[in-house]
């Protein structure tokens, strides 16, 4: 088995954004296109920066900020964030096809496809179509959002009801790149895997999500399934450790990940033959990933084939 390790959005040691923000409430006061203008042109110029930051060190697995566009989403705000960035979008889709890096999204808490609320679940699909604009820009040829299932208003069965009519009223194209991952309180990695049998979409485990919020059941009952949606994709996961051991901080991200609890993890991965992408989701983002990967060589056995990708 082979494993690849990602990290998300911000590189701590190149300290450059891809999130750089003007809010709605500042653009209302000044309506200055030339700064918003200033904010993406920088944000994509960082972006680039970081794709090369991650090919000279072996990522090649990558989450792309939700925010790298501010204000695309807002209706109120209507301007071009495609064609007038064109060139830069093709210097970071060549880089991103030459050298075959994994890019997805995952959309923030605004977007909740199931809400009982028809503006915010318009406005889900309104971030649902920037975020693949984004993807099409960058020429990415398999798109991937990754979303939770959401609002529990109702009870669980009514949630994953309106979940599913609400994705069937999708455009296609959309409905082809929705993955769905489990979260910390409320709908488990069952309730994904029965999304998953009725909608045909792509299971994303987030470990220490399961750990927080399941039945005392083994990890090993859903793998198979789990690693089967992503049919000829390298399935994906997220892996954190916890802030601490104390409950009200057990579902928070520590700033680095537990390498034992790593290297357990990977013990029950390693019965399954399937090639996995990991996303460490550690506060330190990329210095996260190196100090794991330091201390699995020094720790473990495993065949390192680059900085990043090691055989189990």
């Amino acid at each position: 088995m082979q494993i690849r390790l990602g990290y998300a959005c911000l590189s701590e040691t190149l300290a450059k954004t891809t999130s750089s923000s003007y809010t709605y409430t500042n653009y209302l006061k000044t309506q200055d296109m030339n700064k918003l203008n200033k904010i993406i042109n920088s944000n994509l110029e960082n972006l680039k920066e970081v794709l090369i930051y991650n090919i000279s060190n072996n990522i090649h697995f990558y989450r792309l900020s939700s925010k790298l566009i501010p204000l695309a989403t807002k209706k109120e705000v209507e301007f071009d964030y495609i064609k007038k960035y064109d060139k830069l979008y093709q210097d970071l889709a060549e880089i991103i096809n030459r050298y075959k890096l994994r890019v997805d999204f995952h959309p923030d808490q605004f977007c909740i496809l199931n809400s009982i609320h028809k503006e915010v679940v318009d406005n889900s699909i309104e971030i649902l179509k920037y975020h693949f604009k984004i993807l099409d820009a960058l020429k990415v040829k398999r798109k991937i959002l990754i979303l939770h299932i959401g609002s529990n208003v109702f009870g669980k069965e009514k949630s994953l009801a309106r979940f599913i009519k609400n994705f069937y009223s999708l455009p296609k194209y959309l409905q082809n790149v929705i993955a769905i991952e489990n979260d910390d309180k409320i709908f488990t990695i069952e309730d994904c895997i029965y999304l998953h049998k009725i909608l045909g979409i792509p299971i994303v485990l987030d470990y220490h999500h399961f750990l927080c919020n399941h039945a005392d059941d083994k990890i090993q009952n859903y793998l198979e399934t789990i690693f089967a949606s992503w049919k000829n994709d390298n399935p994906k996961i997220h892996f954190s450790s916890p802030k601490s051991s104390i409950k009200k901080e057990i579902r928070s991200h520590h700033d680095y990940i537990n390498v034992d609890s790593f290297i357990s993890f990977l013990s029950i991965l390693k019965n399954y033959s399937y090639n996995i992408d990991i996303m460490i989701e550690a506060k330190k983002k990329d210095e996260a990933l190196f100090r794991l990967t330091r201390l699995l060589k020094y720790k473990t056995n495993y065949k390192f084939i680059d900085d990043t990708t090691f055989i189990i």
